[in-house]
């Protein structure tokens, strides 16, 4: 995890009790793609899990699918992937894709932290991070596009100022 921006942020739990690990933040692009694969695989059997209707998309879908989606990204325009990890364990336990389109606009592309630290503020660090990416390189508006089965992550989007604007609804095909 060297070269690359790095924050640490220690935790406390509300609970002075318990002692979590203190965590690092690593701002880096898709050189390091592949570090969020186990990640990612979490993340898609989570949609796979809740989602509705196209729960065949999540069963049909590959890292290395998504993968090249991110890398036809980086290629026309710009991609920032954040890890976050455990220090304790030297593991990645979350990360953001974001990516800022050649119109300017800023898109998260894909968040996930793994759910033993949940509600720990790791994900509106993130975030927060592709935000600060997102204004530093001129975005003139932001998005984040949310799966269905997955609607209960509406709230954690508003604390960020992100609101429905339309719904996109989809032929299923069989």
């Amino acid at each position: 995890m060297t070269g690359s921006p790095r924050t640490l942020i220690p935790f406390s739990h509300p609970n002075s009790n318990v002692r979590m690990p203190p965590f690092e933040y690593q701002a880096s692009g898709i050189t390091c793609i592949e570090l969020i694969r186990p990640l990612w695989v979490q993340l898609n059997k989570h949609h796979h899990t809740n989602a509705g209707t196209f729960r065949h998309h999540y069963e049909q879908m590959t890292f290395d699918d998504r993968k090249a989606f991110f890398e036809k990204i980086a290629s026309t325009g710009t991609l920032q992937l954040d890890l976050v990890s455990d220090m304790e364990s030297g593991r990645y336990i979350g990360y953001c894709v974001s990516s800022l389109s050649q119109e300017k606009t800023g898109e998260i592309e894909s968040i996930f932290v793994e759910e033993r630290y949940r509600y720990q503020g790791i994900g509106s660090a993130l975030v927060t991070r592709a935000l600060a990416w997102f204004d530093a390189n001129g975005s003139v508006r932001n998005r984040v596009s949310v799966g269905d089965g997955n609607e209960g992550a509406w709230k954690f989007y508003r604390k960020f100022g992100f609101y429905p604007r339309m719904t996109v609804l989809e032929q299923k095909k069989e």
